[in-house]
């Protein structure tokens, strides 16, 4: 996997990715990990779940993601647009949230899940 350097507006993160597009995903969960309450709230449809990230991203984000493998402020960086990463960063919240309904564990929350997932210490490794 490469290193990439990301950076939106005043964020800026160092990911390890396979390809410029999934280091610009794994980017937005960091910077959207605030907003997973909203796919919990069951008064909310995902079109006003979406809605709300776009609303977010207009007010505290650049319109695109400059992501280089050579360091930050590059000229040369690639440009992936901001909507269409939450697009796709929402489309899998979606599919998570319709997983979990579908597994029968409607009561575990994206949130819980994701808090599960986001630990700073990697998981121990079984021997093999």
């Amino acid at each position: 996997m490469a290193k990439y350097y990301l950076q939106c507006g005043s964020n800026r993160q160092i990911r390890s990715a396979a390809s410029a597009q999934q280091a610009a995903l794994s980017f937005m969960d960091l910077v959207l990990q605030a907003h997973l309450w909203i796919y919990d709230d069951p008064a909310l449809t995902e079109s006003d779940c979406r809605d709300h990230l776009m609303m977010e991203a207009l007010l505290h984000l650049e319109p695109t993601i400059r992501v280089s493998q050579r360091g930050y402020d590059r000229q040369d960086a690639q440009l992936v647009g901001t909507p269409e990463t939450i697009q796709q960063w929402h489309s899998l919240m979606v599919a998570v949230t319709r997983l979990l309904v579908d597994a029968g564990l409607g009561s575990r929350n994206v949130s819980s899940v994701a808090s599960l997932t986001s630990h700073r210490t990697p998981l121990p490794r079984l021997p093999r």
